[in-house]
């Protein structure tokens, strides 16, 4: 999934403030170097070198799962692009996704509720021949966020599922569904 401008920055700016955070810790270790007593020169070297390893720590594991959630999920098919595009334009509908862009047979961007304590995720899946790809990140306004990681994984997976189903199969799914209900 590709952002641009602000959103990218938006999106890794949990990244950047660890980043920030790991240079004043640097700043605190060279500082130390010029106090007059040791015993204070050892203790703001202690806890700059450990907020340094723990900043920098938190911010590559920040920048690994935000790059991984940034890649596409492939799911293969016997279907084609009309059918599958389909299948996830139904089970989009029917999750009450808001459609931001679509094309059809070749993309479908989507973006779920927004809630009072939920900033939402955007989606986007791709349908290259008999491969259905998707991505879903929290909302970039949001940054990192356990709870949308979560979220984002049910999405992924909401996809798959509708692509293993079908467009006939998975509306007659979803209607025995909401029959029941």
């Amino acid at each position: 999934m590709q952002l641009a401008g602000l959103d990218r920055v938006r999106y890794f700016l949990p990244t950047a403030i660890c980043l920030y955070l790991s240079l004043i810790c640097g700043a605190l270790v060279v500082t130390a170097a010029f106090l007059a007593s040791v015993q204070d020169a050892v203790a703001v070297a202690a806890a700059g070198v450990f907020g340094l390893v723990l900043s920098v720590g938190l911010g590559v594991v920040f920048w690994r799962a935000q790059r991984r959630d940034l890649e596409y999920t492939r799911f293969s098919t016997s279907d084609n692009p009309a059918s599958n595009f389909a299948a996830v334009h139904a089970a989009v509908t029917r999750a009450g996704w808001r459609i931001a862009n679509e094309q059809p047979g070749r993309c479908l961007e989507a973006q779920t509720k927004v809630t009072l304590l939920d900033a939402g995720e955007r989606i986007v899946v791709q349908f290259r021949d008999h491969d259905v790809l998707v991505a879903s990140i929290c909302e970039p306004s949001v940054g990192f966020s356990l709870v949308g990681r979560q979220h984002c994984a049910a999405h992924r997976e909401l996809v798959r599922l509708a692509v293993q189903a079908g467009p006939t199969r998975g509306l007659a799914t979803s209607e025995k569904t909401s029959r029941r209900a």
